[in-house]
């Protein structure tokens, strides 16, 4: 159900902050609204945020938020519908996330939009965090 989901969202612009499907999202609006999908209305709205605001400080804030709503698993138990949470510089706190399928990665990004694109050794290297939807 949840790569489903998020299959719906396939070809949405890409709109930071946004989470509208057909309209535009960022990989988080891509990953609120397979929540909303699922369970309907969000728990929290998430606060403003820049598109550099993971670089200062250097806390989990992303991997904090979704411990609060999401089931954490281990990388290795992440298979299909499974949301990552990647590290996109080494060092840095996670700040990009995407859906994982059977052989690829659905996610959003800038000049894209939200696409599926097949997982590679890079994808791996680069997560950090995996979290299933609630049931």
């Amino acid at each position: 159900m949840v790569v489903a989901a998020a299959r719906l969202w396939l070809g949405t612009p890409y709109v930071h902050q946004a989470s509208l499907l057909g309209a535009g999202c960022d990989c988080l609006g891509l990953a609120r609204g397979v929540w909303r999908d699922l369970h309907g209305l969000e728990p929290v709205n998430p606060p403003p945020y820049t598109r550099d605001w993971g670089e200062a400080g250097g806390d989990e804030v992303l991997a904090e938020a979704a411990r609060r709503f999401l089931l954490e698993v281990p990388i290795r138990a992440a298979g299909p519908g499974t949301l990552i949470l990647f590290r996109m510089a080494r060092n840095a706190p996670a700040k990009h996330c995407g859906i994982r399928t059977a052989t690829g990665l659905i996610h959003a990004y800038e000049g894209a939009g939200v696409i599926e694109e097949p997982w590679s050794p890079i994808w791996g290297r680069k997560a950090a965090f995996a979290f299933h939807y609630p049931e």
